[in-house]
Order: structure tokens, then sequence, then C-alpha cells
């Protein structure tokens, strides 16, 4: 009997004995796994080499996804950091938890990864960023955070070690590669030679600032790198579930705060020796509300017992399925955010192939800390300057600023999106199906788009609670 068929024989005969026992065999694993969950900031999901980048240095995310499974099409529901990570913790999207606008808190009573894998009898522990609120709905184990942005490595590994008999979820979370740019060596990287992604506009300062930022994911890299050390000389190698989430777009117009692909889709790569295959990609579309359930069933919960926006995809990590959602949704709230428009609601969904965005609100014009700012090295000006004599940074400044109520794209023909079909009358009927899609999951959330906009301000936590003043 081969490997994998023994493997399959004694799934089955172990699937009987529950059965029969009336019990859930998910939730008598003979092990339960750790969770060491690093998450990136405002990171490009294509700045990594594994994503295809041929610039930035990413040595430690390649190793890991040649370790285990890099995801294709993992989405988070909202290209902002607080929405981005309350969903990720609660498995809810971003409307129905209530952490919708960024600097946002979840409903009363929205209950998070260490209610869940406390009940499960794990540590919960959390290092860096925060960006969640009010306190008693994530309730982690608060191992501190840096003003200078750097990740204390001696605590995180008392952390892992303290109690190898108790299993952990972990959640290390980094500022790189937040603005400003500060972190890591511009130097390794020459302005002159970097290729910027079709949608920015191709200036000396947005070079500049590229650069920078190149050396933030560089740096971010290396704190991977040490997280990877040091569960691999904890000895707990084999039975921790490791993951990185490069979280969102970066600030890059196009990319954070909007629904477009640069900025909705993230870098996801998973680790689970033993379980998951190394080396392997998935087409599986997932997202962030999807973790939670996953990592509770792999954990040996039973994640049908919640309400969760999300479901498990612990099938596709194990190798028993090549697919999951059929569509990904995004939401972006523009009112809250430094120097943004006052209500520029923007709502998405795609599909294996297109995608339907619709700016509700698309008449005002959008803008927000990138196209406000007023320091002399921002690169806005130059794109604008551009615009006047260049046809595609007259595009890419109205793309910005002045959309339409409705983009459709095909995003195996512009992966980019900078071909909007919307008029096309080929499209007509996917458009239609595509928008009576996104009008029932927006009714299913309590989403009442420009309206649920105009309250984002009551959602927001009190400025006192934020901690370092971001975007």
């Amino acid at each position: 009997m081969s490997k994998l068929d023994r493997r399959a024989f004694l799934l089955s005969g172990a699937a009987s004995l529950a059965g029969a026992s009336g019990c859930n065999l998910a939730e008598t694993p003979s092990r339960q796994p750790n969770v060491f969950l690093v998450i990136g900031d405002d990171m490009a999901y294509y700045d990594a080499g594994c994503y295809g980048s041929q610039q930035a240095r990413t040595p430690n995310i390649d190793r890991l996804a040649g370790q285990g499974m890099r995801f294709e099409r993992a989405f988070t529901g909202t290209a902002m950091c607080a929405p981005m990570r309350q969903q990720l913790y609660t498995g809810l999207f971003p409307v129905r938890s209530g952490a919708y606008p960024n600097h946002s808190k979840s409903r009363e009573g929205v209950r998070s990864i260490p209610h869940y894998f406390g009940a499960l009898d794990y540590r919960v522990g959390l290092w860096g960023k925060k960006h969640f609120g009010p306190p008693e709905n994530y309730p982690f184990e608060d191992l501190g955070q840096s003003p200078e942005d750097f990740i204390d490595f001696d605590q995180v590994a008392d952390f892992v070690s303290r109690d190898p008999e108790q299993p952990y979820f972990l959640t290390v979370c980094s500022h790189d590669s937040h603005l400003p740019y500060l972190s890591g060596d511009p130097s390794h990287f020459d302005p002159a030679e970097i290729e910027l992604p079709p949608y920015l506009v191709d200036t000396p300062k947005t070079r500049e600032f590229y650069a920078a930022y190149l050396a933030e994911v560089e740096n971010l890299d290396s704190q991977v790198g040490e997280c990877m050390r040091i569960v691999d000389e904890s000895g707990q190698a084999d039975d921790t579930i490791f993951i990185f989430c490069s979280e969102q777009g970066s600030a890059f117009p196009g990319g954070k705060w909007t629904c477009y692909e640069a900025g909705l889709r993230e870098a996801w790569v998973v680790r689970w020796p033993g379980r998951v295959a190394a080396g392997v990609t998935t087409d599986a579309m997932v997202q962030n509300v999807d973790a939670l359930p996953t990592l509770i069933e792999a954990a040996g919960g039973n994640p049908r017992q919640n309400d969760f926006d999300g479901r498990s995809y612990l099938d596709v990590l194990e190798g028993r399925a090549d697919t999951h959602g059929q569509h990904a949704f995004g939401v972006h709230t523009t009112r809250g955010i430094i120097a943004g428009s006052e209500n520029y609601p923007v709502r998405s969904v795609r599909d294996d192939r297109y995608k339907l965005i619709w700016n509700l609100n698309y008449a005002t014009k959008f803008h927000n800390i990138v196209t406000e700012g007023e320091d002399e090295s921002n690169y806005w000006a130059e794109w604008v300057t551009a615009a006047e004599t260049d046809p595609h940074a007259a595009r890419m400044v109205a793309r910005y600023q002045q959309r339409p109520e409705y983009e459709f794209y095909d995003l195996d023909e512009d992966p980019w999106e900078l071909d909007n079909r919307i008029g096309d009358p080929a499209h007509a009927k996917r458009v239609v199906m595509l928008r009576e899609t996104l009008e029932a999951w927006m009714d299913q959330q309590g989403d009442r788009g420009i309206e649920t906009e105009a309250e984002a301000l009551d959602h927001q936590l009190p400025r006192r609670n934020r901690g370092r003043e971001i975007p």
C-alpha cells in the first residue's frame, strides 16, 4: 500500500469510527498546531520574488513559499489597515462587523481570535501594530509595540517557547512597508533602474519613493526571516502553521484606498509541514474572512458553529480541493481617512476572470493624503504636471480622482485594470450578473452604500485610542 493510499485508508477508517461514536473527527486532533501569523503593512503582493518580482529582495518570503503553499487569489475585503485586520481577526466583512472606515472599531460583542482560540486552550498573543477596537473585542496578550518600529524578537521567542505543552496563536504585525518610508536601505535600489507597475506615472520623485518603499519591503522580509528562525529553533516547526500576509496594496495611487486588484489582492503564503505540500501554488479564491474558520478547523474546532462570513478552506491547504470561493468582494470607505473625500464609497466584486467596481458617489472627486499632501517630496504634483502633456499621466490622474460610476475589467486580458470595458455590448450580461451578485451581498451585509458611508465617523475609534497616527 502506498503512503497516499495508506493515508486515505486511515482517514476513511477514522472518519467511520468518529461517525459511529457520534463525535467530530476535527474536534480531536492528535496535536493542535501552533499558529504563527506575520502581517506586513501596505505591501503590494507583486513586490515579492515568489509573486514574480525581479527587483524586490524577499529571500525569506520566497523560501517560505518553497516550503509551503502560495495563494494566487487571496484578497482582503478592504485595502485599509484597520478594516483589513479586523476582518482577518473576526471572520466578518467590514460593514457587518462595524469596522469599515479606517481607524475603526467593531460593534459591541464581536468576537475575535483570542475568544475562539482561548476556548480551544491556546495562548493568544500579538506583537506590534494593533489598529482595532474596542479592546474587549480583541483581548490579545499584548507583547508590546515599538515606537521605533522594530520588533522585539526576544519577546517573540519567549512567547513561542514559554510552554511547549500548550499550543499558541501568535500574530506579529510589522509597520513595514507603511509610509513614511524610513527603514531599510534605499541605496540597495537604484531609482533609475526600477520598473514601475503600469498604473503609476513615471516621474523622478515617484521612482525615489518606490526605491524607499522597496527598502522597507526588504526590511520586512528580514523580519519574516527572524520569525521563521525563532519557530525553527523552537523545535516546534513541524507543529506550527506559519503564515505570511502582505496585508493590502502599497500606498501608491491605485493600490491602498481603492478596490483595484493592486489594493485588494494580497500575498498569502502558508507553511504547515506534513499537512501542506511544499512549493505548491493554488488558484483557489480566498478572502481574509475565510482565514479564521480555516484555522479553527485546523486546530480541531468546528467553525460551522459560528456565524462567520467566511468559511474554511482547510481542504485546499491539505490538497483535497483546488477551488474555494466563486466571488471576492471589496469595500472602500473614504470618509474618515486623512484628507479624504467627505463621501466616496466604492464596492467591487470579481469572479474567476471579470471584475465590476461600483463608485457610488462618482460625481464627486476622490482625494486623500496622497493628493492633498503639501510635502515638497510628494510625487503627486509631478503627476499633475505630467498630465498636462502626457496622455498616460492624464489617464492615471483621472483614474484616481474622477472615476465613472461603473468600471468593468477582463482580468485575464487586462490584469492592471487599465481598460474599462463597461460599455462593451459583449459584456453586458456579465455586468448585470456581477451587479446583481454585488447588490445581493451588500443587502446581506446591511450595506446601504452612500448612507453607510455617511455614518462612518460613528464607527471610528476616539483619536486618543488609535495609537500611532497613520493614514
